[in-house]
């Protein structure tokens, strides 16, 4: 085989490898999902045992590291708001703060990921909270929720799974309509079907990319 015959094959399989690496990363999609999606060996994370006023910036529970971007006030373990919707005290309040990233760091990677959660207002909100996924620095994904009235506040259920597993999420609340939230429950589970994370199909790439330069050289 020439020279020049050897040098196309070779641009020819590292253009393969690319777009096998754009069409994975293609393929990640989220849907919302209800409590039901969280089958055995889902972990749930709650507050029970944190006394009243434990900052939740910096704290990590159940493997999970809380940090939150704060605005004018706290994020704290506390009782409010009471039973309603999806909370059940203690749980993780915001004090006089209105606005904010609370950003969850997991300790493994998983595909499916939720949250009860309650708002200062007392009617139905659309885009009343929004999860962000992400798989170290990637973005995968997003999704929004729509709160309803519960037996004190307005909230419900957020939960979401993806086809790329993450192992950060970002969660926002509505600010405008309501001024402060609640978040409580909180789950994540694996399941079987989900694809490889970017990370691994990048390394992989990589891995391709090596071997392909080794049979260049030879």
């Amino acid at each position: 085989m020439g020279v020049q015959s050897s040098k196309l094959w070779f641009v020819r399989l590292v253009f393969l490898v690319v777009v096998l690496f754009l069409a994975s990363s293609a393929l990640a999609s989220t849907i919302s999902v209800g409590p039901g999606a969280f089958g055995a060996g889902s972990t749930l994370t709650t507050f029970t045992g944190l006394a009243n006023g434990t900052e939740v910036n910096g704290l990590t529970i159940n493997g999970i590291g809380f940090s939150y971007s704060l605005g004018n006030g706290q994020v704290l373990i506390d009782g409010g708001p009471g039973p309603t919707n999806d909370i059940a005290p203690p749980n993780i309040v915001s004090v006089g703060n209105d606005s904010g990233v609370l950003t969850l760091t997991l300790s493994s990677f998983v595909d499916t990921f939720g949250y009860g959660y309650a708002l200062l207002n007392g009617g139905p909100l659309s885009n009343a909270t929004t999860i962000s996924l992400f798989n170290g620095a990637t973005s995968v994904g997003s999704l929004s929720y729509n709160s309803t009235p519960g037996p004190l506040f307005s909230g419900g259920f957020a939960g979401i799974q993806s086809t790329v597993a993450f192992n950060i999420v970002k969660v926002t609340f509505d600010s405008f309509d309501a001024p402060a939230f609640a978040i409580d429950d909180i789950r994540t589970f694996s399941t079987a079907s989900s694809v490889p994370e970017p990370s691994t199909i990048s390394l992989l790439g990589t891995g391709l990319g090596a071997f392909l330069l080794c049979c260049r050289r030879r």
